[in-house]
């Protein structure tokens, strides 16, 4: 509870400087991403368990992208009981474009069976080998999009969930380098 209270805290106040240098159509919970005018998700985490979590709309965000920007920020929490402060310092800004969101392992497997020469079947099969959250037919249909326009390589990890749950180490490990 009280890490939730941290990063609700400090989405808030990243958001209330923002708006107080900037002109931006400001997002909600509901809209589901915090600048959507510029199609931009901010997530605050810790460097000691660097991870959030997004609603889940479809298996493609696996392979494809979340559909928007990630502007990540990874803090290090630093308690001082004594004067009962805490000082958040800030380690990493990372921006990661929409096409990057997709999980790492998943597109370059699929990127992997593609140059291979891999086809419709081997990409269903490892649709189904990876338990996408998807049926025959929206593996087919999936298959056929992977085949006609290949993925990107994507640099986040995101587990299946009913929310997806995202995780930056590798992020974090190659900023500044792709």
């Amino acid at each position: 509870m009280e890490k939730l209270l941290e990063l609700t805290l400090s989405i808030n106040l990243l958001l209330i400087y923002l708006s107080s240098r900037y002109e931006y159509e400001q997002g909600n919970s509901a809209s589901g991403i915090d600048l959507p005018g510029l199609g931009v998700d901010i997530k605050v985490t810790s460097v000691k368990q660097p991870q959030s979590s997004c609603p889940f709309k479809s298996a493609s965000q696996k392979i494809f992208g979340l559909g928007y920007h990630l502007l990540v920020y990874v803090y290090e929490k630093t308690d001082d009981d004594k004067n009962k402060t805490s000082r958040l310092d800030i380690q990493h800004t990372i921006f990661i474009e929409k096409e990057r969101t997709a999980d790492f392992q998943t597109t370059r497997g699929l990127l992997d069976i593609l140059e291979r020469e891999g086809n419709r079947d081997d990409v269903i099969a490892f649709i189904f080998e990876k338990n996408l959250p998807v049926d025959e037919i929206g593996a087919g249909e999936l298959a056929d999009r992977i085949l006609e326009t290949p993925p990107n390589q994507g640099y986040l990890t995101i587990s299946n969930a009913l929310q997806w749950r995202l995780q930056y180490g590798r992020v974090i490990q190659k900023a500044g380098t792709i």
